[in-house]
């Protein structure tokens, strides 16, 4: 045995072997990185892949008589924070503000991802509360949260101190017909007034017809801010949240892509557009509302979105 261990057709057959090692493993190696190529997308590929490639406009779905959120002033100008989470993902996406159109929609339209013209949009960026339930709307797919709310009362100055949603049974409270705050109302006895928009609830609480306005209190202290000594915004205890999220429709890549910038915006330290937009817009609110009614001023809710860089990049970002 020991002779034939010196023969040279022994040592060849043991390069053989251990070259076939090596071939087997840069293959197995080459294999896990072939499935990894393709499983990961770039962000290059992604935006391929959700059209915006090459496309010359992007627009988006806003409200347009909330203040402090998304509002026309006389000049036509749309502003408020929903309007600058729309600019900022719009920029992540390739898209100068010019290049950019904010589209009037209405809350029964936002699943549908249509504008009150009537013509689609690419995203909806409109206080649109994610929830189970319209998660499971065909046509609706929600990226992680923007912001933080949850539901309140608005009512004339002159109206009694208002701590729970039971106190307004029996009385005339307006909201929107496809709120979410619709269902505790309703089950606090509440006599329920439709409209279409929030401030058709307003003009009509201060005009005296109805008792009080109920949904989201970020969108009430707008109001309130604008007429603090005509409103008075009320804390009614929910433990329910209201997450506002983007809708991307059935573009599932382009929800990936909303889905970074809102995880870059919220991870990066030199990135200050979200801390800008509340700065700018809600920020100002606090003096006129119950502070505890308020957003958080930090963006929260955001995880990592898998796309492929390599390990340097990685590093580097």
């Amino acid at each position: 045995m020991a002779e034939d261990e010196h023969r040279p057709d022994t040592h060849r057959a043991r390069w053989v072997r251990f070259a076939a090692l090596i071939t087997a493993a840069v293959a197995a190696v080459g294999i896990a990185v072939a499935v990894w190529w393709e499983q990961e997308p770039t962000e290059d590929e992604l935006k391929e892949l959700a059209g915006v490639k090459g496309k010359s406009e992007l627009s988006i779905g806003v409200k347009v008589d909330i203040p402090g959120i998304g509002y026309r002033d006389e000049h036509g100008v749309i502003s408020g924070f929903d309007v600058d989470i729309a600019y900022l993902l719009a920029a992540d996406l390739g898209f100068d503000r010019s290049e950019v159109r904010l589209v009037e929609i209405d809350n029964e339209d936002r699943s549908r991802m249509r504008g009150v013209d009537g013509r689609p949009v690419d995203l909806v960026v409109a206080t649109y509360s994610a929830t189970t339930e319209r998660a499971a709307v065909s046509g609706v797919n929600f990226s992680f949260p923007y912001l933080e709310t949850e539901q309140s009362v608005l009512t004339r100055r002159d109206h009694r101190q208002v701590l729970a949603l039971t106190e307004l049974a029996n009385e005339k409270v307006c909201t929107l017909t496809t709120s979410t705050s619709v269902q505790a109302a309703e089950a606090a006895g509440a006599e329920i007034v439709y409209r279409q928009t929030i401030k058709e609830c307003v003009d009509e609480l201060l005009a005296g017809t109805l008792d009080a306005v109920t949904t989201d209190a970020v969108i009430l202290a707008g109001f309130t801010h604008r007429q603090p000594d005509k409103l008075l915004h009320h804390d009614i205890a929910l433990e329910a949240k209201e997450l506002w999220a983007v809708n991307a429709g059935d573009n599932k890549a382009l929800l990936a892509l909303v889905n970074l910038a809102l995880y870059r915006s919220q991870t990066d330290p030199a990135d200050k557009r979200w801390e800008e937009a509340f700065d700018r817009h809600l920020r100002p609110m606090v003096p006129d509302s119950p502070p505890q009614l308020l957003p958080l001023d930090e963006q929260r809710g955001a995880t990592e979105v898998e796309v492929r860089l390599w390990p340097w990049e990685r590093l580097g970002g």
